[in-house]
């Protein structure tokens, strides 16, 4: 359960990513609405980051959680902000994905 919780966290950090990018390409009240949704996905991913830290190592829990975020923005970017879907940047971020694998495969809850 912790690892959905964190994997739901990360997802939540990649919202506020985007709310952000929305934000600056927004007017008027319209980029007040987007800087609400970036702090209502702040607060629950950071919520969710705490409690899952309460049974994960935190080092393993971090990292996961930047990671699902690192690559998820990467791809938003990618696919609604048209940023440039290079070779080297999907490389990269599939390292990334095999590296945020690795660690939930080697990485055990507190207490076991």
């Amino acid at each position: 359960m912790n690892w959905i919780l964190l994997i739901v966290a990360g997802l939540f950090e990649v919202a506020f990513a985007a709310c952000l990018g929305k934000a600056k390409e927004a007017t008027g009240t319209e980029t007040a609405y987007w800087y609400i949704g970036f702090l209502i996905c702040l607060a629950i991913s950071m919520l969710l980051l705490v409690r899952v830290t309460q049974q994960l190592p935190i080092g393993t829990a971090y990292a996961v959680w930047t990671g699902i975020g690192a690559v998820g923005t990467v791809l938003v970017g990618i696919l609604v902000f048209k940023e440039p879907a290079t070779f080297w940047r999907l490389f990269f971020i599939t390292t990334l994905i095999a590296s945020i694998v690795g660690l939930k495969m080697v990485t055990h809850t507190v207490g076991n």
